[in-house]
């Protein structure tokens, strides 16, 4: 594969803000956005349904960090890693999305510009019928999701250790989550 010289991390959301668990993912990047820890090299891409429009921003990655609402069939609020093997395996196009992360990552591996490393932390959803906000457990499951990458990209070395206790809207207590339902 060609990989530049300099290695790349990408933080992408997924998801459909009007579909309400669907847009956790986007909700958690608001967050990573506003924290300091996090190295200011990191591109982060708020990605919603466009589907492989995302294709150019994320070539080049040498590391992609991807956010969204995930159906593992778990109960709904628990949060879900999954790396290498278990995302080549993820449905296509049957998703809410236009198309599925699995069709991004093929595409990328097409025009050989896959990343070398991509982890995908996901929030089981409760529904992801039309809506404008989050129901409960998956609110609640924000900050989760928010520090659960913020641990992947310390991981890459993309945390920046003198603010490693300097937290800015993500604790759980400084986290509002907008009009979370039950």
């Amino acid at each position: 594969m060609n990989r530049p010289e300099q290695e790349i991390t990408v933080v992408l959301a997924l998801g459909n803000p009007i579909r309400s668990d669907d847009g956790v993912g986007l909700l958690a990047l608001q967050c990573m956005q506003r924290d300091t820890r996090i190295d200011p090299s990191v591109s982060m891409v708020e990605g919603g349904t466009k589907g492989l429009e995302l294709v150019p921003y994320l070539s080049g990655a040498s590391r992609l960090l991807v956010l969204d609402a995930v159906d593992g069939g778990v109960p709904p609020g628990t949060v879900l890693r999954m790396e290498r093997e278990d995302l080549r395996f993820l449905p296509g196009s049957g998703s809410v999305h236009e198309l599925a992360l699995a069709d991004i990552l093929n595409a990328l591996r097409v025009l050989d510009q896959e990343p070398h490393e991509t982890v995908l932390l996901g929030v089981q959803p409760a529904t992801t019928e039309l809506g404008v906000s989050l129901s409960s457990r998956v609110g609640a499951a924000v900050p989760a999701l928010v520090e659960a990458g913020i641990a992947e990209l310390a991981r890459w070395g993309c945390v920046q250790s003198d603010r490693a206790d300097a937290k800015a809207g993500v604790a759980g207590k400084d986290l509002a989550v907008p009009n979370a339902r039950d």
